[in-house]
C-alpha cells in the first residue's frame, strides 16, 4: 500500500518528524526556493512550513493531491487560507505553542526596560562603568495592568503576581469573577492607564484594537509607566509612544512587535530607555519544538479524517456535503453577533432550521463559537479550544434544530443574551446555486445585506432624512457604500440601517454619525482575516 506523501519545507526539529511516525513518505525541499517549492509540491498529500515558505493560491493549484498545510507556528501570513478553503485543503497552526514564551519574553521586556538593561549592557561593552546612571526600579508591590486577559495574558499576569505585583486588567470580553479567581482586578481602560506603573499589551489585532493605546491613552499614564507590547504591531501607536517618550511622559518601553516588519529604523530606536527585540515571541527551541510536534500530530489526524483540533479553516472528520457552506457563513454569523453584543453574551442558542438538520450539524455549534472568539482573544481559535474559551467566560451554549423553516430553505440563527438581559440575535442563509451568502435578521429586524468585509449597523428613532445624513457623511469620508437595507418595527418606531461598505468606517466617522442621527446604537464590523 502506497504511503501518503508529507513534504517538510523548512528545517523543522528531529521530534516532528518522530511525531509523524512510520506511516507516512517523507520528503523535504527548500520552501524559501520558490521553483523548488512549485516542482516538490505536485503530488504530496500534506506539506509542513514555517514562515519562509509561501502556500499561495499559486502553489495550491500546483498541489493536485494536497489536503493539509500545516504551519508549525501561530501566525498565518504565509498560508493563503482563504484560497485553501475554496480548493478543500485544511490548513492547520500550533497556536498553543509559543505562548509560554510569548509570555516570558514581555516579562523579559518588562525587567529589561525597569532596569536599563540594554543601555547598561552597552555601556560596560564599551568600557563604561555607569552604575549610578541606570539606577532601576523594582516590579514589587507596584500594579502592573494587562491589556488582554487572553491565554498569553494570563500567563504574564501569573508570573509577575509571583514578583508581588498588584495586577489589575482590562478586557471587555473577560467576567469580573473569572479574573477574580486568577487573582486580577478587571478595570476599564481609563482606570487601568491611571493606576498601572507598568502595562504589558496582549491582544488580539483586530480594526478595533488598531491605535487603541494612542495620543489620548497615553496623556491619561503616569510618568514613570513602562510599557510593553509583545503582542501584534499597531496597538500601541509608535508616533503617539515616541511623542510620549520624548516627552518625558513616559519612562520607558519595551517592544517585540511594530505596525510594519521587519523594522530595523524605527525613530523609537534612538531612546536607551526603549528595548527592542525583533518579533522574539515564539523564538525558543521548545516552541518550535512543540510547534513541530503538534502539527505532525495534526496531519497524521487529518490524513485519516479524524477531527482535527488545529484546524483553522475547515474541521476534520465527516461533513455532509449539504452542511459544508453553512460552516464560513456560521463563522460570520459569529464575529457579528460578537460585535452587535458589544461583549460576550451569558448564553447562546445556535438554532438551524431546514433541510441541512437531517445531518449532523454539531460542526455549526463549533462554527459559531469560533466566529464568536475570533476577535475576542489573542490566541488563535479552532473548532476545539473555541468551546473552552466558552466555559472559561462563562458562556452557555445550545444547539437547537429544527426542520421547519418556513421562509427560507435553511436558516441559522445566533441568539444570545447580554449581562444586562437584553436580546442580541443574527441569522443568515444560503441562495441560489450558487450557495451565496445572505444576513437576513439583525437583531429581530428583516434586512437582505451581503456579509461583505466591512459592514455597520445603526438604530435610531424612525423619522425622515436620517438615511440621507449617513449617506453623507459616509460620502464625505469617501467610503463607499455597496449596499444598504433599512428596516423598522412600526412606522415611528426603532429603525435599522444596515451597510456593506468598501472600507472600514473609521471610529471617528461612526461617531460622527452616531450623533447626527441620535442613534440608539452603532456597531461596525470587519469581517477582514
Amino acid at each position: 500500500m502506497t504511503k501518503p506523501v508529507v513534504l517538510i519545507a523548512e528545517e523543522l526539529s528531529p521530534a516532528t518528524v518522530e511525531a509523524l511516525g512510520p506511516d507516512f513518505e517523507i520528503r523535504n525541499c527548500n520552501g524559501a526556493d520558490r521553483a523548488e517549492l512549485l516542482s516538490a509540491i505536485t503530488d504530496v498529500d500534506a506539506i509542513l512550513v514555517r514562515s519562509a515558505t509561501k502556500v499561495d493560491a499559486e502553489a495550491l493549484a500546483a498541489a493536485k493531491k494536497l489536503k493539509v498545510v500545516a504551519r508549525a507556528g501561530v501566525g498565518l501570513d504565509n498560508v493563503d487560507v482563504k484560497a485553501a478553503t475554496q480548493v478543500g485543503v485544511m490548513v492547520v497552526n500550533a497556536p498553543t505553542s509559543n505562548i509560554v514564551s510569548a509570555a516570558e519574553l514581555a516579562v523579559a521586556l518588562m525587567l529589561a526596560a525597569a532596569r536599563h538593561i540594554s543601555p547598561a549592557h552597552a555601556a560596560l561593552k564599551n568600557g563604561e562603568w555607569k552604575r549610578s546612571k541606570y539606577t532601576g526600579i523594582e516590579l514589587y508591590e507596584k500594579t502592573v495592568g494587562i491589556v488582554g486577559l487572553g491565554r498569553i495574558g494570563v500567563l504574564v499576569a501569573q508570573r509577575l503576581s509571583a514578583f508581588g505585583m498588584n495586577v489589575i486588567a482590562y478586557d471587555p470580553y473577560v467576567q469580573a469573577g473569572r479574573a477574580a479567581q486568577m487573582g486580577v482586578r478587571l478595570v476599564g481602560l481609563d482606570e487601568l492607564l491611571q493606576q498601572a506603573d507598568f502595562m504589558s499589551v496582549h491582544l488580539p489585532k483586530t480594526p478595533e484594537t488598531v491605535g487603541l493605546i494612542g495620543e489620548d491613552q497615553l496623556a491619561k499614564v503616569k510618568p514613570s509607566l513602562v510599557l510593553v507590547n509583545a503582542a501584534r504591531g499597531g496597538i500601541v501607536d509608535e508616533q503617539a509612544l515616541y511623542n510620549a517618550i520624548k516627552e518625558g511622559r513616559i519612562a520607558a518601553a519595551g517592544l517585540d512587535v511594530f505596525a510594519t516588519e521587519p523594522c530595523t529604523d524605527s525613530p523609537l530606536f534612538e531612546f536607551e530607555n526603549v528595548v527592542a527585540t525583533p518579533h522574539l515571541g515564539a523564538s525558543t527551541d521548545e516552541a518550535q519544538e512543540k510547534a513541530g510536534i503538534a502539527v505532525a500530530k495534526s496531519v497524521r489526524l487529518a490524513l485519516s479524517g479524524e477531527l482535527v483540533p488545529d484546524a483553522v479553516n475547515v474541521q476534520g472528520g465527516v461533513i455532509a456535503e449539504d452542511v459544508r457552506p453553512g460552516i464560513p457563513l456560521t463563522e460570520k454569523l459569529g464575529r457579528i453577533f460578537t460585535a452587535l453584543a458589544g461583549e460576550v453574551a451569558q448564553a447562546l442558542d445556535v438554532e438551524v432550521r431546514g433541510e441541512i438538520t437531517g445531518y449532523d450539524v454539531k460542526v455549526l455549534e463549533l462554527a459559531a463559537l469560533k466566529g464568536v472568539f475570533a476577535d475576542v482573544v489573542e490566541e488563535q481559535v479552532s473548532y476545539v479550544n473555541a468551546p473552552i474559551l466558552a466555559a472559561e467566560r462563562g458562556l452557555a451554549v445550545r444547539l437547537v434544530t429544527d426542520s421547519e423553516s418556513p421562509d427560507h430553505r435553511n436558516l441559522i440563527t445566533l441568539r444570545g443574551t447580554r449581562a444586562d438581559g437584553s436580546q442580541v440575535s443574527v441569522s443568515g442563509t444560503l441562495i441560489g446555486i450558487g450557495q451565496r451568502e445572505r444576513l437576513v435578521e439583525v437583531d429581530g429586524y428583516l434586512v437582505d445585506i451581503d456579509p461583505t468585509e466591512h459592514l455597520a449597523f445603526f438604530s435610531y428613532e424612525d423619522r425622515p432624512g436620517m438615511v440621507g445624513i449617513v449617506g453623507q457623511i459616509l460620502g464625505d469620508a469617501q467610503i463607499n457604500i455597496a449596499g444598504m437595507q433599512v428596516a423598522r418595527d412600526e412606522k415611528g418606531g426603532a429603525a435599522l440601517v444596515g451597510l456593506s461598505v468598501d472600507t472600514a468606517i473609521p471610529a471617528g466617522v461612526l461617531e460622527e454619525i452616531s450623533a447626527a442621527i441620535n442613534a440608539l446604537s452603532v456597531r461596525a464590523v470587519d469581517l477582514v482575516d
